[in-house]
């Protein structure tokens, strides 16, 4: 989710437009590859984490807060599923999801004061931590019946998230997911969130590589069977940029246009991909 990810420094000395903006040094990534053992762990932990969500959509209703979603998730992760909610206490934040309601971008705070009204669109981002591996998935729900525009971005946004899984395999460079997310999303005049990005997901919550949502073919780390990472992008229906709140968390678009976000954690195969975090009805 999703995910809780820090905002990356920009280096002033290379153009904003490159992909290694925001990226370290591919000799700098300490990328795990996790053995079949490990594997199943993230099995587990990630279907856990679609559990949550497919358990909480029929409650984002008009009307309900988001704290009320936030307390039905951290009863379910912790009292049936007998696991960690990751983002609680992690770093200071102070909840165990995170809610992002129409322009706001991601790690927005759950509230008693933020109410869902009829036309809204919200991002859930869960990720749990059982027997300290972790699950990381998020969806954009739409409250009761939104606008078609709302519709447009939150489809084009979960089918981006696709389009940049369906390039997974081995000997692919993570260049090539987000050159197909950015070549996917922008002529349809939406923009591409760049201060955050997917990344790697094991015994540690966020771990290298970092994944970017745009980027250019045959560029950047090479893929390999047991790594295991998240695809998450970002999309606005407005300009790209983004601003962070005073609360050090919340991240808005700047000129206040939705954004959506769906995220996946996916497993590097001998010979392509596996989504771990499919919900029930995608099993």
């Amino acid at each position: 989710m999703r995910n809780l990810l820090q905002s990356l420094t920009r280096r002033p000395d290379r153009p904003a437009t490159s992909p290694s903006t925001l990226a370290p040094p591919i000799n700098d990534m300490q990328v795990s590859i996790k053995t079949p053992a490990e594997q199943e762990q993230m099995r587990i932990a990630g279907r856990l984490a679609a559990d949550v969500l497919d358990m909480i959509e029929p409650y984002i209703v008009p009307g309900v807060t988001t704290e009320e979603l936030d307390r039905r998730c951290h009863e379910y992760i912790v009292d049936v599923q007998q696991a960690v909610p990751a983002p609680l206490n992690y770093r200071g934040f102070p909840k165990s999801i995170c809610t992002s309601v129409n322009h706001v971008v991601c790690h927005g705070i759950p509230t008693p004061e933020k109410r869902l009204k009829q036309g809204d669109i919200i991002n859930v981002d869960i990720t749990v931590i059982k027997d300290g591996w972790h699950g990381d998935t998020s969806r954009t729900f739409a409250v009761g019946k939104i606008a078609p525009a709302a519709q447009r971005l939150v489809d084009i946004t979960r089918e981006a998230m696709w389009v940049g899984i369906r390039q997974i395999r081995p000997g692919a460079r993570l260049g090539d997911l987000g050159a197909a997310i950015q070549g996917f999303v922008e002529p349809q005049h939406l923009s591409i969130v760049r201060e955050y990005c997917g990344h790697g997901i094991g015994r540690i919550f966020h771990e290298d590589p970092q994944v970017l949502h745009y980027g250019e073919r045959g560029r950047g780390l090479e893929l390999q069977p047991g790594m295991i990472f998240t695809v998450e992008p970002m999309v606005n229906a407005g300009k790209r940029h983004v601003r962070l709140l005073p609360d050090g968390w919340t991240v808005i678009t700047k000129d206040h246009s939705l954004s959506a976000q769906w995220e996946h954690t996916v497993l590097v195969t001998d010979s392509g991909y596996e989504v771990l975090t499919l919900g029930a009805a995608e099993r």
